[in-house]
């Protein structure tokens, strides 16, 4: 079966590269599902994971937004940061996710209260990757 060429990378450096059948994530517009031969596009992603099947093998990395770029072959996501589960400090994680719950309750700050919401994301979405990691 074709295969694309996937390199996830974040300005602390390489992240993955492999060989994979299909990607999908969750770009600003929604759901992406990403096959050999797609169009070449460039989207950027949310908070979400991104999901890599290969042959035999499927792999999830946690990312925190960044961009997509695809070509007929090859996929490269330029993350602001990307991680696989067994990288994830669950511990941190969860304690992140309490203290953006905490801040939440405080809605005064509107500013705060966005921050806070960005990082409740970014942790449930850790946990969810290092949780259901197929």
């Amino acid at each position: 079966m074709s295969t694309l060429t996937v390199s996830v990378v974040t300005p602390d450096g390489p992240v993955l590269e492999g060989e994979y059948e299909m990607v999908s994530c969750k770009a600003e517009s929604g759901e992406l599902g990403i096959l050999p031969g797609h169009i070449p596009m460039v989207a950027p992603l949310s908070i979400s994971a991104i999901r890599l099947k290969g042959e035999g093998d499927s792999n999830r990395i946690a990312v925190s937004g960044g961009f997509l770029e695809v070509r007929t072959k090859t996929v490269t996501i330029l993350a602001q940061s990307a991680e696989r589960p067994s990288e994830i400090d669950v511990d941190r994680a969860r304690m992140a996710k309490e203290r953006a719950e905490k801040r939440l309750q405080n809605k005064q700050d509107q500013m705060d209260f966005k921050r806070a919401e960005m990082a409740l994301k970014r942790a449930i979405n850790r946990l969810d990757v290092y949780e259901n990691n197929f």
